[in-house]
Order: structure tokens, then sequence, then C-alpha cells
């Protein structure tokens, strides 16, 4: 059952993909003052030859002082960063592949002195951190606007250099997510509020990448209960809250929501076996993409994973699901990090020749 589920094309608007297969965005910290070099090329270059449907970028950083934390965090402006991505994605489709880039920008996960830029502050909605601590005045919406235009630029560029489309990275407590969670959103302006005005900012966001890019550019938004560091988070407590939520994003020209879960075998909510790509698909009736723990037997949290398995864990489950058309598509993360050749490894049956992801394979993700 699992080769059928797996490899079956998959097709909505202007993107067709050989298989199922998204590989995760996955932030490595490889490119030294953000620009992306041969090493980077490389490393997705390996993963499309190798039968992976959809590459999604790490975390890229987009044009604005604190978009990122940290020195060698991949940026996406600036003619050398742009250069070196337009080089990956060469290389990924001249291997048979697709891509997108991740759209990111941290907000007050970054610290105040972090690299990059030492005296970028860091920004947020309310300025609380998932911690529930006040550390910078809000953003004005001078800021607001400043970033929502940061992001359009990014997606036009993506668009340009040859991008099949673009991810915007609204979980795990980064800013989009800030703005959608009721811990670290406490504004009284049209950009907070209950759950459906603490959409705003993000349906700005995804307004000014449609109209950089147009209506047939794909627009995926990845969302999430959890944050990180704060697995029981939760933004959602039942389908109708889902629903409500996921409606204005939906209408605001998202084309694929990427429903980040620890374990995409463990419902959402009571009473139903979806899982939370399962709800998001059933609710909106656009394409989902499910994650969490494909292949391994350990669990997501742990400090060093060590998969004693061969990556093949939990596909029974995997393929039922795909078959049931629960969810269309699923992102593969740790697996892909031990083994570049997991996808074809798979698609092959040569599940016993695949490297499982340890604390040594880790030293090697280049």
């Amino acid at each position: 059952m699992t080769i059928p589920a797996l490899f079956k094309s998959f097709s909505s608007g202007n993107l067709t993909l050989s298989n199922r297969i998204v590989m995760a965005p996955m932030t490595r910290g490889f490119s030294p003052d953000g620009i992306p070099g041969h090493n980077v090329v490389d490393y997705y270059r390996r993963r499309a030859a190798n039968g992976v449907g959809l590459i999604i970028t790490e975390g890229t950083g987009i044009n604005h002082p604190a978009a990122v934390s940290g020195a060698s965090i991949p940026l996406f402006h600036g003619d050398e960063a742009l250069n070196g991505w337009s080089q990956v994605v060469n290389a990924v489709h001249e291997a048979g592949g697709k891509i997108m880039p991740q759209l990111w920008h941290v907000g007050m996960a970054r610290r105040k002195g972090d690299l990059p830029n030492l005296e970028a502050q860091p920004i947020g909605p309310s300025g609380y951190n998932i911690s529930g601590e006040q550390v910078t005045e809000p953003m004005t919406e001078g800021e607001i606007e400043e970033v929502i235009k940061a992001f359009g630029q990014a997606a036009a560029d993506a668009k340009r250099i040859g991008f099949d489309g673009i991810e915007l990275h609204g979980a795990h407590g980064y800013l989009i997510d800030q703005f959608f969670w009721e811990k670290t959103n406490r504004r009284t302006d049209r950009y907070g509020g209950d759950a459906i005005g603490r959409t705003r900012f993000a349906v700005e966001v995804i307004e000014a990448c449609r109209r950089a890019v147009g209506p047939d550019f794909p627009i995926i938004l990845r969302f999430s209960q959890w944050k990180m560091g704060n697995y029981d988070a939760k933004l959602i407590e039942t389908p109708v809250q889902l629903e409500r939520f996921l409606a204005p994003l939906s209408e605001a020209g998202v084309d694929i929501f990427h429903c980040s879960t620890r374990r995409f075998w463990l419902s959402e909510f009571e009473g139903s076996d979806l899982n939370l790509a399962g709800w998001t698909q059933k609710l909106t009736g656009k394409p989902a993409i499910s994650v969490g723990s494909v292949g391994l037997e350990t669990e997501f949290v742990s400090a060093m994973p060590e998969n004693k398995g061969m990556g093949d864990a939990n596909l029974d489950k995997l393929a039922e699901r795909l078959k049931n058309e629960e969810f269309d598509l699923i992102a593969v993360g740790r697996v892909l990090l031990g083994d570049p050749a997991w996808a074809a490894k798979i698609r092959d049956d040569r599940t016993a020749e695949i490297v499982p992801f340890t604390s040594e394979t880790l030293k090697t993700l280049f």
C-alpha cells in the first residue's frame, strides 16, 4: 500500500508534483552572512534527484533588520543572497524537482543583541515573547506596514528567480503566529481582538504576496497549534473555531495549508480520527500538507534523536491516511536529513539501505 499512496502524482492549480513527498523546512544555519553557497545548492539538489516531489527550503529572512536570529541563517533579499537562491532553484529543476522558499520573520523569538544586526530590536504584535514576558514595545502600524511590504517583495523575488511557489511561516511562535496567539497578541486595534481579528496581519501579508505574484502562483501557509518550547499551546480548541480561523486566511489567497504537528497519526479533536491537516482540508476544501515524525520511532522532542529503526516506521499508517484522502501531501524532515536518498529507497523497496537519522548523521547535514 505504501508505494502507490506516497508516489501518486499531485496537481492543484499550476502546481504539479510527481509524488506526495514534501521536504519539510528545517533550519540549518549553513549560509555564512546569509548567503546560500554551493553546499546549499548541493544539499537541495541531492534530495530532488532522489525523488522528493516538493522541497520547501529552510526559513529565509525577509528584508527587515530583525527578521532572523543568527549570522548564518539564509536571507531572501539582496543581490548576493538571491543569486545564491537562483542557483539552488536551477539545480533542483535540473534534477527534476520543485522548490519553494519558506519566507520567515522570527519576531519576538529574536533576542536583543542577536546577529546579524546587533542593534535591531525584536518586534512583535504586543512586545510579549512566547513565555508571556514583555520585552519591547508593541509594533506600530508603520512597522506592521513595513514588514508586510517586505513579505510581498520576497514573494515577488521568489517568482522572478524561478521558484515554484512560496511558503509563509505562520507557525511555531514566530512573527505571524505571534499575531495569531492571544498570549502574544494583546492589541486592541484592528490587528488584535478575537481570533478573527488576530488573523488580520496574516491576511494582509497573504494579500500583499498575492498582489506581488498574481493569481496563479502557489502560496502555502504553515501554521501550528504548538510553539517552540511550548508543545501544549493551543490556538484552536474545536473544529468550529478552526473553521473560523481558517476562513479569512483561505479567502486572502492561501492555496495550500501546511499543518505542523508533532505526530501525523494523532487526532486533533475528540470524536474524530482526523489530524490537523485532515480537519483543515475538510473545512477549507483546499489541499493540506501533514507532517510529524514520518519514518521515525523516537519522540519529536528528543534532545538528541536516535532512530533505531531504518526510516520506514509508521509508513503503513501514513499510506492508509493518504489512501483515504484525509490529506494530500506529507512533509518529511529528519529522515531526509539522515539520508538524502530516503524517498528513492522507499520507492524502490530498498528500506534496508536507509541511513537512519542519529547523532552521527546529524553531522552531515549538507
